[in-house]
């Protein structure tokens, strides 16, 4: 996963706006108890942290990736 697709699962889930701030003050501990922002700075998989917010907010299974876009099957 790419930090582009990150920020598109965080955008679709939580709005473009929340997601930012989730991001930026969320603490998860999957990913070594940093937010999500410093996570990726960090070096972190985007992958790994998409999932350490899926966790912590209780994203369901099914919604965790994504919706599906035209073009997409």
């Amino acid at each position: 996963m790419r930090v582009s697709e990150f920020w598109r699962l965080m955008d679709d889930e939580f709005s473009p706006g929340y997601s930012r701030v989730l991001a930026r003050e969320l603490v998860l501990g999957g990913v070594g108890g940093t937010t999500a922002e410093h996570a990726l700075k960090a070096g972190f998989e985007p992958r790994d942290v998409w999932i350490a917010v899926c966790e912590v907010q209780d994203v369901p299974p099914e919604r965790r990736l994504g919706k599906d876009l035209p073009g997409n099957k």
